[in-house]
């Protein structure tokens, strides 16, 4: 054989090897890549139900105001602070001062007349029954007497004063009648001004039991008929003006409360009412250990009723960051902690990150923003509709 007969072998050889790494290469690379594709399709697979999740949790909820209002769903601001800067406490709605009153009987007798009921709507002035009154005719006859009495000092005085210009009588006649005219007119305006507080009558034989603040009767012990004492409480009248909270508020919380302060007033209807501080107890009751905080409602406001007993979130300074609300309104969706912001038809399922959870109120970290209103008391109800329409799809 000759050289170049040799070397042929040489080279078949060297090029069948050549193929058979291409072969090897190409395999190795195709089962690399089906290991690639075999480790990426479980986090495609999971980013998927995330999103799908995030949409979900987003979805708008279409509530009428009618069914807010009939289900007592409240929506509040979301407000900044701590937790440390909610005081939930209950207290109950009152009249001022000024805007309640007790009417009573201002003599003994019997009641002749009632003239307006329980739930009635008086003026300032209007009677509201009648009593007549053996101490009525006491008091009307002395009212008559003395006016006489002054009458006739008055009568005598102006005779004495003539006669002593014309010389005829002496100095101290005239100042005697003077004297005279000076008690007799004390006297009749004592008479008549115990005649006036006891509200006679113009015939002097009854008193009269009169509204002195106009608005509506709230309370009526008065029976027609029925003999009753002097300074018994026959009627309570609440006005028509502002009224207040009175809420109790630890010992522990006294230094945190400040006049001024902001608070929330949840209503027995679910309504909730801006309010502020507008005085605070420094003592503290020996019987319940609280103080007693009054806070005043937006003058605007008309919802609460005297009366009835309420919620007060008390907003107090803080330094601490952070939004907080109810724990009622936080809600678990998928899993989700979550938010139903209000929106112009409805609401949507916001997700939130929540901190901490103590006293009633829950710590916001993110997902709203400080002002945003959001559902509270009875959220529950926005989540289960949104759960029955999504099973209705």
């Amino acid at each position: 054989m000759t050289q170049e007969q040799r070397k042929q072998p040489t080279w078949a050889l060297a090029l069948v090897l050549i193929a058979i790494a291409g072969a090897l290469g190409f395999g190795i690379a195709h089962w690399q890549g089906k290991q690639q594709v075999r480790a990426a399709a479980p986090v495609v697979a999971a980013a998927v139900p995330a999103a799908a999740d995030a949409e979900r949790a987003q979805v708008e909820v279409k509530i009428p105001a009618e069914y807010l209002v009939s289900a007592m769903i409240s929506v509040e601001a979301v407000t900044n602070g701590g937790m440390g800067g909610e005081i939930l406490t209950s207290g109950t709605v009152a009249a001022q001062a000024n805007n309640e009153a007790v009417v009573v009987a201002r003599a003994a007798g019997n009641v002749t007349r009632v003239l307006r009921q329980l739930g009635d709507t008086v003026k300032a002035g209007e009677v509201l029954a009648q009593v007549d009154s053996a101490d009525a005719a006491s008091m009307s006859a002395e009212r008559a007497v003395t006016r006489a009495k002054a009458e006739l000092a008055r009568k005598v005085y102006v005779r004495e004063a003539a006669l002593f210009a014309q010389g005829v009588t002496a100095r101290q006649d005239m100042e005697a009648a003077q004297s005279a005219l000076a008690v007799a007119d004390s006297e009749a305006q004592r008479a008549a001004l115990v005649a006036k507080a006891a509200q006679v009558s113009a015939d002097g034989k009854s008193v009269t039991v009169a509204s002195p603040i106009a608005g509506k009767i709230t309370s009526q012990t008065v029976t027609l008929g029925s003999f009753v004492q002097p300074q018994t409480e026959l009627f309570h009248v609440a006005g028509n003006g502002q009224v207040q909270i009175e809420a109790a508020l630890p010992a522990a919380d006294i230094s945190r409360v400040a006049v001024g302060d902001k608070a929330t007033i949840i209503a027995a209807n679910g309504t909730s009412v801006d309010a502020t501080v507008r005085a605070l107890t420094p003592t503290v009751s020996s019987t319940t250990r609280s103080a007693i905080v009054v806070l005043t409602p937006v003058p605007t406001v008309r919802t609460l009723v005297v009366g009835e007993g309420v919620q007060a979130r008390l907003h107090v300074r803080n330094t601490a960051a952070g939004m907080v609300v109810p724990e009622d309104a936080v809600q678990n969706v998928d899993g989700r902690d979550v938010l139903f912001v209000r929106t112009k038809d409805g609401f949507l399922a916001q997700p939130v990150l929540v901190g901490a959870r103590s006293g009633g109120v829950a710590q916001i970290v993110s997902g709203v923003k400080p002002g945003e209103h959001v559902a509270t008391r009875n959220a529950f109800l926005i989540k289960a509709d949104m759960i029955k329409s999504e099973k209705a799809e």
